[in-house]
């Protein structure tokens, strides 16, 4: 058992078992043992691999965007460019130079929300010399206007989880099987206030933890300006099933295995955080597919720009890169990964979004 196993064997012996979304933020955010507390999980040699460290295009249409989005707020000085939880910093880095580009003399301040101490190095040398701050919380962000960027994040966030049962909906939670090891179960009583249709033995996902978020957004959004854009692996339909998983050397885990070794996801529920949106009064563009929204912003020319000066590997390389972010069978990113937008309710039509 890892060392984080041990503590949560110890708490579920003292306490009784624990509900998913607290195994899940301990797992990932143990402040020792903790998942992103520990170690830099992307890339060849880590547990995943995400869209900006896939190709520089990804984060420079991302710039792009953000550029538009500026002169739509009325050009801000200096402009506040949020990333919740910025990877390596890759995304930010390419949309700055991207943001800068399209906006010259552009003033901007970037600010990361970040609470991996490894992560954090990383983005800290891909972002010297910017002005970059770090926050461990949205709540400590500057007031004003603000574009804010959250490109798997929401995932990441502790999720809920209830089963129906014949007396209502039970609370699923994580418990010690018969020789020690970590077992899903149900809370003896049902949850109060739970009436969601539903046939018996359904599992339903409430991502509280990543509703509360985005509510904070949007109000903050609807009185200050601005603008979010969310980019995530999920669906934009509700419905029932289990995707709760882990990933562990870019394979799939079991994610009771091995606390705090693995990354530990969910596939964002996009529909709830429209409307968790749309709810404090915030406006809502999307969901859209990712390879959707980055054609509609300029990928192909912006590949064939690059193809015009590289060589004839790196243009395969440019090729594969596009196929991977755009691709809608397996492997790729296309349809799996979506993408939704926050304005406020001002905001006309934004772009990579059709007009509806």
């Amino acid at each position: 058992m890892t060392p984080l196993g041990a503590e949560i064997a110890a708490l579920i012996r003292q306490n009784g078992p624990i509900g998913v979304d607290r195994y899940m933020a301990l797992c990932l955010g143990h402040p020792v043992h903790g998942y992103y507390r520990t170690r830099d999980p992307l890339g060849a040699k880590g547990d995943f691999t995400t869209a900006p460290e896939i190709s520089q295009m990804f984060g420079e249409l991302i710039g792009a965007w953000t550029a538009y989005i500026h002169g739509l707020m009325g050009q801000p000085d200096p402009l506040v460019l949020v990333e919740l939880g910025p990877g390596r910093g890759t995304l930010m880095a390419d949309a700055l130079r991207a943001l800068r580009a399209a906006a010259p003399g552009v003033r901007v301040t970037p600010h990361c929300v970040e609470t991996s101490p490894v992560l954090r190095a990383a983005q800290e040398r891909a972002l010297a010399g910017t002005g970059a701050v770090w926050h461990e919380a949205i709540e400590t962000l500057p007031p004003g206007p603000a574009i804010v960027l959250a490109n798997e994040f929401f995932d990441c966030l502790p999720v809920r989880q209830f089963e129906r049962r014949p007396t209502g909906w039970h609370a699923r939670q994580v418990g010690l099987g018969p020789e020690g090891g970590f077992v899903f179960g149900l809370a003896p009583e049902p949850t109060p206030g739970l009436d969601a249709d539903g046939p018996e033995g359904a599992l339903m996902s409430v991502p509280a933890a990543g509703l509360a978020v985005m509510r904070t957004l949007a109000q903050r959004i609807c009185a200050e300006g601005g603008a979010l854009l969310a980019i995530d692996y999920g669906h934009t339909r509700p419905g029932f099933g289990d995707t709760l998983q882990a990933l562990s050397g870019h394979s799939y885990a079991d994610p009771l295995a091995a606390p705090g070794e693995a990354d530990l996801t969910h596939h964002v529920d996009f529909a709830a955080l429209a409307r968790a949106a749309t709810g404090v009064g915030a406006q809502v563009h999307g969901p859209v597919d990712q390879g959707d929204f980055l054609f509609a912003l300029g990928l192909s020319p912006r590949a064939e720009r690059l193809k015009t000066r590289a060589t004839e590997t790196q243009s395969a390389e440019i090729e594969g890169a596009v196929a991977r972010l755009t691709d809608r069978g397996r492997g790729g990113m296309g349809s799996l990964f979506k993408v939704l937008a926050v304005s406020g309710p001002s905001f006309g039509p934004l772009p990579g979004f059709p007009e509806v």
